[in-house]
């Protein structure tokens, strides 16, 4: 009997013991580290081509940007240019336009339509440029007297004078002169040619330098 109570005791006492280790948590493990991946090593050779390669791009930007700056001046250069070879061409246009002689008829100091049309080219470029003058000079053809021929070509500039400073042309600009028969461009003896004769010529005698476009 006192055995059993013994043994009764021992298995109580037991059992109380694995109810306690039962109930009591285990403790949760230890985080583990992060892991470092070290970083890969770079041999000398790749570093020194990596710096080659950065020389390298920075001497092509420094040539791109000085090209682009050269490129700009030339350009600029060439409108300089352009403009100016322009200007030189308008120029001359405008001196053959003032230059360009106007024809009459046989014995006429009378105007024609075309010498008027021939007249108005003229009037923008002389109205826009008030301190050109002109010197008109009246030439005939070789018939008739050279007496004559001299009032004819005297009648034919003034005509010519008239009519431009009818329309803003200041006649202080104009200067006149008759060569009649004296200075022909043509000396065949036929109507192609005598017509040619009979004209009034122009030439700038100041303030021509240089014209400013109407």
């Amino acid at each position: 009997m006192h055995h059993q109570r013994r043994l009764a005791l021992v298995t109580l006492s037991a059992a109380m013991a694995i109810s306690a280790a039962c109930a009591k948590k285990p403790e949760p493990p230890a985080p583990t580290p992060p892991t470092t991946t070290a970083a890969p090593a770079v041999d000398s050779t790749e570093i020194l081509r990596r710096r080659e390669q950065a020389r390298q791009d920075s001497i092509q930007r420094a040539d791109a940007a000085r090209r682009a700056r050269q490129q700009q001046v030339d350009d600029s250069i060439a409108r300089a240019n352009a403009a100016a070879q322009q200007a030189a061409r308008d120029m001359d246009a405008m001196r053959a336009t003032i230059a360009q002689v106007v024809n009459f008829d046989f014995d006429k100091a009378e105007l024609r339509a075309d010498t008027k049309a021939a007249l108005d080219q003229k009037l923008p470029i002389l109205n826009a440029n008030t301190g050109v003058t002109i010197r008109i000079a009246g030439h005939t053809d070789s018939r008739g007297s050279g007496e004559y021929n001299l009032q004819l070509g005297q009648r034919r500039a003034a005509a010519v004078r008239d009519y431009l400073t009818a329309r803003g042309v200041a006649a202080s600009r104009v200067e006149l002169v008759s060569y009649g028969e004296e200075r022909p461009v043509c000396q065949t003896m036929d109507e192609g040619c005598w017509s040619q004769n009979r004209r009034a010529a122009f030439e700038i005698t100041g303030g021509g330098d240089p014209l400013r476009r109407p």
